[in-house]
């Protein structure tokens, strides 16, 4: 997973596990404003790859993370709740000699955004969120929007079979990341040589031991949380509007998020800027790297 390019990769200690971490070269002065990247479903730091120079070049620190269960960082095989992986990236930040950071997620990493500005606000100056609405508008979504429920809920459902969903995920060396980013993905990345690498990439580290089990873990949770008390009471927590800037980008292919649902999260913001993106799926930052970079740089400069 430590693959060469103008970044520099190391480990860094939080909330009790190790983490994989990749700094880009031009952002390494500490006292640079922090950018925390945090990639989505079945990827790994490499997805920001298109972000390192760019966010660096404006005079940020950035730094991309393997989350808990992904890549080379540890995988425990607990601990991938609401609370516990805000709690992660609130003691990254300050394991990374930080008291606050702007966040920027992406699907799975966007939900982790929201927890994290919500349940530890002193620690986040904004986040950016791609393809990943606020929690409680994906939960209104998915029972009252028959669009949102098509795209989501059967390949979500299908993951919660116990070791159904792990041998559907590494089959073939990985094949099924494969199928799943074909169908999500814009039609002009498909054609393209970055395409075919990210997926090349992806299918290796779904393949890492461990990693197909953490991943589905996160989905688990939240699905089954739903009928628990725990997860009841992360909602209520989550139902705060932030008064921090948030920037929501969406690609215009996107089948997977509809545009309605991101809409409906300005509800939990007070300074929402919501955006769709061009000649981009549901990878956005991956297929369109200029138009994202470009928006990404006009939110931090606020």
């Amino acid at each position: 997973m430590r693959f060469d390019g103008p970044w520099h990769h190391f480990d860094v200690r939080a909330n009790g596990l190790r983490f994989h971490a990749v700094e880009a070269v031009a952002g390494s002065i500490a006292d640079r404003p922090l950018v925390l990247l945090l990639h989505g479903f079945g990827e790994f730091w490499w997805s920001w790859r298109h972000q390192f120079e760019a966010l660096s070049a404006a005079g940020n620190r950035v730094v991309a993370v393997d989350l808990r269960g992904y890549g080379d960082s540890d995988k425990p095989p607990r601990g991938y709740d609401g609370w516990t992986l805000a709690g992660d990236t609130h003691a990254l930040i300050r394991a990374l000699g930080h008291t606050q950071a702007a966040l920027v997620g992406h699907a799975d990493g966007g939900l982790v955004c929201w927890a994290t500005a919500t349940l530890h606000p002193r620690s986040v100056s904004s986040i950016a969120v791609l393809s990943s609405p606020h929690p409680r508008a994906l939960r209104q979504a998915v029972f009252t929007n028959p669009a949102e429920r098509t795209a989501f809920l059967a390949p979500f459902l299908h993951n919660q079979l116990p070791r159904v969903g792990e041998r559907r995920l590494t089959r073939s060396d990985g094949a099924y990341l494969e199928e799943y980013f074909r169908e999500r993905a814009g039609s002009v990345w498909r054609r393209t040589p970055d395409f075919t690498e990210a997926i090349a990439r992806n299918r290796y580290a779904i393949t890492i031991p461990g990693v197909a089990h953490c991943s589905l873990e996160y989905r688990r949770w939240a699905f089954r949380s739903q009928f628990r008390g725990d997860g009841r009471r992360f909602m209520d927590l989550m139902n705060k509007r932030l008064h921090i800037p948030v920037l929501a980008l969406r690609g215009r292919e996107d089948d997977y998020i509809v545009d309605s649902v991101m809409s409906a999260s300005a509800h939990w913001a007070s300074d929402y800027d919501y955006r769709v993106i061009g000649s981009a799926g549901h990878f956005v930052h991956e297929e369109n790297p200029e138009a994202v970079n470009a928006a990404l740089l006009q939110s931090l400069s606020r």
